[in-house]
């Protein structure tokens, strides 16, 4: 089956790093990391032993949820 055939191609989410998130939601950085811990905020997704990013989706649902 090709593309055309009846398959949509889904758009990729895209991932934000702590600046980028720190952006949207007004909250400093061991705030955030502490909503995190505790559950109140999404987990982020480790690209690295020091990077992690956060899917944009989730972001746009924390920020509607508020």
């Amino acid at each position: 089956m090709t593309l055309s055939e009846g398959l949509t191609a889904q758009p990729a989410d895209k991932l934000l790093r702590i600046s980028d998130v720190l952006a949207k939601v007004p909250v400093g950085r061991a705030s955030w990391w502490k909503g995190v811990k505790e559950g109140r905020f999404p987990t982020g997704i480790k690209l690295g032993p020091r990077t992690t990013c956060w899917r944009a989706s989730d972001i746009d649902k924390l920020i509607a949820s508020l």
